[in-house]
């Protein structure tokens, strides 16, 4: 996996987490993406994609999607996830890496 921003959601009563990660393309769309990720005791993480990149002309139009897909994935944990706006994380630089 290239360089990425992820963002907790929610962290459910496992341990595990629901992280959110967006992105901005150099055309200027925006997109998100919904991950699981469990932390073991060692400090590795193991991380399992929950969606597709969801897509929008604007990055908060791109979150508030995610943001909805995952309620609809895990309704009964729908009032404790945090709401956007999450990170962002602009992308590649002109040389493709990231402008830090």
């Amino acid at each position: 996996m290239g360089r990425t921003n992820l963002d907790p959601i929610m962290t459910f009563p496992d341990g595990s987490h629901l992280l959110i990660s967006t992105a901005c393309s150099k055309e200027g769309s925006f997109s998100c993406a919904l991950y699981m990720a469990t932390i073991a005791a060692d400090d590795r993480g193991a991380f399992r994609v929950v969606s597709n990149h969801l897509a929008a002309a604007t990055c908060l139009v791109a979150q508030e999607d995610a943001f909805n897909y995952a309620q609809r994935l895990y309704p009964r944990s729908a009032e404790a996830m945090k709401k956007p706006p999450y990170l962002i994380w602009p992308g590649p630089g002109p040389t493709g890496n990231a402008d830090v």
